[in-house]
């Protein structure tokens, strides 16, 4: 057994020390004690074995609630534990996971900009509630790792000089070639400090209460692995690497997916696979779709890469008809291989990204969506380009409103096209994450972007979970329809094996009107054509075009209809699915 032992824990050191090699390369580090450090904080000083490669942790059941912790409210109970009520109460056990946005003290962009890793919010509850609910379910936490709060003790101590984190924030002169620094806001990139060793300028990528830390120093590097190891040991199974291609700089180049952030990724996921082979990491990368998936290296990185085109595309599919730009972008996706997954969803806390559907969607039909969702009561938010100039960088709306109607206007179709959208989601190559506004189908809410000044907070609600529950109950409530249909497609999903998340796809060519793909489970036995009617128009559907097998019995999963004809065609309604199943 030491022997095994022996081997294991010597090929975790080699590992470790590849990782700090190449990102520390031309800095003077003590890597052979680092290797050590490292080892120690995860608590890896007995390994009992190698973490297996290419495995799945997932299958065609995991669907994950993306949500705030205080997104519930309900007088005298702590959001929590409100939160833990409505996914036992009102889920009907169709979800098995739950992304519980920062819940740590914060000072602004909505719990983004953490004061204290190793705390929760008094406002939303305590770690006794995350691990209650980490016990029922698959716990998804932000690891906020490239900036931290300017009101955080860390950085009242880099202002005094002395304390822990002083050294922790990355700083430059204004003198330095930043001219190339990519940056998904409009702000300055640099902020003016006065500290008691005199001015310094610290680096911002997003707001000037957020600052960016400096992951040259090793004592950085060495927090967030502790941080990491507190969140396992608090029943975190998945962690989110919040804007994580930002976090390696370097003056006079993009600071944007440099190859000391790829093997950050890596490190951690060597140290979280070797201390609890289950967990994941998923990289939250609003970046264009080719260097997106390259956070999933070469099935050594990130676990999950967030499919950030999907959204923007989907949503054009759907207010235009068409789906020449959603299709062409589904052809060019490679397959996931073993060991990752793509992370699928349509909307999220944040806005409906535009960076993701740089050179896929022409800037002509950028600005048609962009008018669109102003008409629907939507906003945009920019990011500042080289030239001095800005560019939009995402589209601040509730989906649910989003959808209400297409270039043409709002018209009836509202809901129906919502559920496509969904339906389409929950089909894909992928694990789904559904955003609990959409679920709830929440709508825009104006009053809180006037209370904030912020257009994300559009998407943002508080619900009183009284007046939800009273809501929720009401059959002649879209809230109702919406909420009960989306949980039948979710427990229609999660038995189909076809819809394992590295189940094979292909998509399918049925014209403008209709966008069609096909899942075959991982054994080949059972096969899916996903039929989306994206359209206000009525759609006719030849069966013989999808070369269907002669001896198979099908018939549409959601409706129950059997197809025996298999020469004959299919009629879909606007905005109708079909999932056609052979089993």
């Amino acid at each position: 057994m030491d022997s095994v032992l022996n081997t294991a824990s010597e090929q975790l050191a080699s590992q470790i020390e590849n990782h700090l090699q190449t990102i520390y390369q031309g800095f003077e580090t003590d890597i052979a004690q680092l290797v050590s450090d490292l080892i120690s904080i995860m608590r890896l000083g007995s390994v009992e074995q190698v973490p297996v490669p290419y495995q799945n942790h997932w299958s065609q059941q995991d669907v994950i609630i993306i949500t705030y912790g205080d997104s519930l409210l309900r007088a005298d109970e702590r959001a929590m534990t409100t939160l833990h009520r409505f996914l036992n109460e009102q889920c009907d056990d169709v979800i098995n996971g739950v992304h519980v946005l920062p819940f740590f003290p914060y000072s602004s962009d909505d719990g983004f900009a953490v004061s204290d890793y190793y705390a929760v919010r008094e406002s939303v509850g305590e770690w006794q509630d995350i691990q209650r609910l980490s016990a029922e379910y698959r716990l998804m936490s932000d690891l906020v790792i490239n900036h931290g709060s300017g009101e955080s003790e860390w950085f009242q101590n880099f202002i005094k000089g002395e304390g822990p984190g002083h050294d922790y924030y990355f700083t430059t002169s204004p003198d330095e070639n930043l001219s190339e620094v990519v940056r998904p806001r409009t702000s300055p990139l640099l902020r003016e400090v006065q500290t008691t060793d005199g001015v310094k300028y610290v680096w911002c990528t997003f707001s000037h209460d957020q600052i960016d830390f400096d992951f040259r120093n090793t004592g950085v590097l060495k927090e967030f692995v502790n941080i990491v190891r507190f969140y396992l040991d608090q029943g975190v199974n998945i962690f989110r690497l919040d804007a994580i291609a930002f976090l390696w700089k370097e003056p006079g180049t993009s600071c944007l997916n440099l190859e000391q952030t790829h093997e950050v990724v890596r490190l951690l996921r060597t140290l979280i696979e070797y201390a609890c082979p289950s967990a994941m990491i998923i990289t939250e990368t609003n970046i264009p779709s080719r260097e997106n998936l390259s956070y999933f290296g070469n099935a050594n990185e990130a676990h999950c890469v967030y499919n950030f085109s999907l959204p923007p595309l989907l949503l054009h599919a759907l207010i235009t008809g068409q789906n020449f730009y959603l299709k062409q972008w589904m052809m060019s996706m490679p397959p996931a291989q073993d060991g990752t997954a793509f992370f699928n969803f349509i909307a999220s806390h944040d806005g409906i990204g535009l960076r993701p559907v740089e050179g896929i969607l022409p800037d002509s039909e950028v600005d048609l969506m962009i008018a669109t969702m102003q008409d629907f009561g939507g906003h945009v938010s920019w990011r500042a380009l080289d030239d001095g100039g800005k560019k939009p960088y995402e589209i601040n709306i509730a989906l649910f409103e989003a959808l209400q109607g297409t270039v043409e206007g709002k018209d009836e179709f509202g809901e129906a096209r919502f559920l496509c959208a969904h339906t389409i989601m929950l089909a894909l190559e992928g694990i789904p994450g559904l955003y609990l506004h959409s679920l709830l189908a929440t709508q825009n809410d104006h009053e809180r972007v006037k209370a904030t000044g912020h257009f994300r907070s559009i998407n943002r609600h508080q619900w009183d979970y009284n007046e939800l529950e009273q809501l929720l109950a009401d059959h002649t409530s879209h809230h109702h329809r919406v909420f009960a249909a989306m949980k039948h497609l979710i427990s229609i999903r999660t038995q189909q094996k076809a819809f394992h998340p590295n189940g094979t796809q292909f998509t399918l060519h049925l014209g403008e009107q209709v966008f069609g793909f096909w899942r075959q489970s991982i054994d080949r036995t059972q096969n899916i054509f996903c039929l989306n009617n994206i359209s206000a128009e009525s759609a006719t559907l030849s069966l013989s075009d999808l070369n269907l097998i002669q001896t198979h019995d099908w018939r549409d999963l959601l409706s129950g209809q059997r197809y025996e004809d298999l020469l004959g065609s299919i009629e879909l309604a606007p905005y109708q699915s079909i999932w056609l199943s052979n089993r």
